[in-house]
């Protein structure tokens, strides 16, 4: 059983760092939660560290551009693991080829491609037709409210092929305002389901984890600390098969947004219905500590 909290100052108290999940739990896709910004606002002026851990296919950088244009101040948080950098990595060490085939949209996703200096003998990566491919880099569908079945025939092709698919999104929807709308991590099902093998970098797999820990610490030695223990992280997300999965696997203690993506089967109005909670977590077989209907 979850213990449903009314804020996030409730239960801070007891961990060092914070893992936070962005959209669903800190935006929207369109613009900031303000209650939730207040929130990890205050938690870093009582000296705690946050971590934001996205499964946003976009680097660091990018990631902190977009949460600016969205309102999301740079003091909310103290770094940004993504995916998008957890991919980026494998695609440079070889992980599908140095020939790849792009599925996205390349004004939203070119930054993936942006050279990464922190790797010795990075792979010389070319973009090319699937035809001439090696492997297949999806950063999500050319367009986002199309049936991912759409892709079937180039998955066909691509897994006769014996072409791994690296997503860069392990996301399947994501609510953009009231919009739902795929994601990368719907495609990789889909090729997955065909028998293709899909490679995946974000949550709830342990790559991600590893770049947060990683970034954590980065923060912890810029300021002569000790490092932080599994047990006094935190992670807060609003999707139980990637947030809440992924920390679970790794052994850290979550907070449930059910607000976000679980609105409807919780209940969630300011905060979650208890029996539609319990539920719905027992159904879904994934069981936080702690859940809320909105960060704040």
């Amino acid at each position: 059983m979850t213990q449903i909290i009314e804020t996030l100052a409730d239960i801070s108290d007891r961990y060092d760092a914070l893992f936070v999940d962005l959209w669903g739990c800190v935006h929207n896709g369109i613009t900031a939660f303000p209650e939730a910004v207040k929130a990890l606002q205050d938690y870093r002026a009582r000296g705690g560290i946050v971590v934001l851990v996205t499964n946003s296919p976009k680097p660091r950088k990018g990631v902190g551009e977009q949460l600016a244009s969205f309102g999301v101040p740079a003091d909310a948080y103290d770094t940004i693991s993504t995916s998008g950098d957890s991919a980026r990595s494998a695609m440079y060490q070889g992980a599908v080829g140095q020939k790849v085939h792009f599925m996205g949209e390349w004004a939203r996703d070119e930054g993936f491609f942006e050279p990464l200096n922190v790797l010795d003998n990075p792979l010389d990566i070319e973009i090319v037709p699937l035809e001439e491919a090696e492997g297949i880099v999806c950063c999500g569908p050319n367009d986002t409210m199309a049936d991912p079945e759409v892709n079937r025939p180039a998955f066909l092709y691509a897994k006769q092929k014996g072409m791994k698919l690296l997503c860069a999104n392990p996301d399947i929807i994501v609510d953009r305002g009231e919009v739902r709308e795929w994601c990368a991590g719907a495609l990789a099902k889909l090729y997955t389901e065909m028998g293709g093998e899909s490679l995946y970098f974000g949550k709830p797999h342990p790559p991600i984890y590893d770049l947060a820990r990683r970034r954590l610490a980065e923060v912890t030695n810029a300021r002569n600390l000790a490092d932080i223990p599994v047990t006094k992280i935190l992670a807060i997300g609003d999707g139980i098969h990637t947030d809440i999965a992924g920390a679970m696997g790794e052994d850290i203690d979550a907070l449930f947004i059910t607000g976000g993506l679980a609105a409807a089967e919780t209940k969630t109005d300011r905060q979650p219905d208890p029996d539609a909670l319990d539920a719905y977590i027992a159904k879904e077989a994934r069981h936080p500590q702690y859940s809320i209907g909105f960060l704040r």
